[in-house]
């Protein structure tokens, strides 16, 4: 069995659900460090031909809590994240298809940070024709204390992983020979060059999800979850 793990994050670029559509099961970090400017609660978007941020606001917590006991900030309201999306891409060529999977995406009534971008995923990963079951890690009976490699390697015996699969991003930081005398092969997800035409300027790659189904049709997208290689 193929196990991918990684931490939730905000309609996150195609090489994230790439690794979701790769694996066999996919944990979802709740009990994990929140990580500021990071991509849990932002994205980049295109705004006049350049990126621009997209992001969710939280409430004021300590930096050191872990993603499920950090909230959006009172008084969120999803359209002032639809809203920017909608002027930026109402041109684009799949606008009328993507702009509804977005508000559902973005619409959960949740609160909490962790289980309102779990609803994102979900939704996200049914448009794309993706199965993957989601396990959320805290539910996972291992020693959660354990940290880096300890942790992944006791989700991947708990959940009976032969083979594990990170993104490329990580291959500094973990051991192909720690995992293998563990008795699990470390793999790599490494996405192949992606480029698409966006609205006529030079391409901006590495965008939100968002930008990649507002100007390519289902059926391209969900060949793109394809055009990875695993090294």
């Amino acid at each position: 069995m193929i196990l991918g793990i990684m931490q939730p994050y905000l309609l996150p670029y195609i090489g994230y659900w790439q690794l979701l559509a790769a694996v066999d099961q996919f944990v979802v970090y709740d009990n994990i460090q929140y990580t500021k400017q990071g991509w849990i609660n932002r994205n980049r978007f295109l705004r006049n031909g350049t990126d621009a941020w997209f992001t969710l606001p939280l409430r004021r917590g300590s930096d050191s809590l872990d993603i499920r006991h950090r909230h959006l900030a009172d008084g969120f309201d999803p359209q002032g994240i639809l809203r920017p999306l909608a002027g930026a891409y109402r041109k684009a060529p799949y606008f009328d298809e993507t702009f509804p999977v977005l508000e559902a995406a973005l619409a959960a009534p949740a609160r909490n940070l962790f289980d309102y971008l779990l609803h994102g995923l979900s939704v996200v990963a049914g448009h794309l024709g993706i199965l993957t079951p989601l396990t959320i890690s805290s539910t996972v009976e291992i020693d959660h204390a354990a940290r880096s490699e300890r942790k992944v390697l006791a989700l991947c015996r708990a959940l009976g992983a032969t083979t594990y699969y990170n993104a490329i991003g990580g291959r500094n930081l973990y051991s192909k020979p720690v995992f293998a005398e563990a008795g699990v092969s470390l793999r790599f997800v490494q996405a192949r060059p992606l480029e698409y035409q966006q609205f006529g300027a030079a391409f901006v790659p590495s965008l939100s999800i968002a930008d990649v189904l507002m100007f390519n049709p289902l059926v391209t997208v969900r060949n793109m979850l394809r055009e990875y290689d695993v090294v």
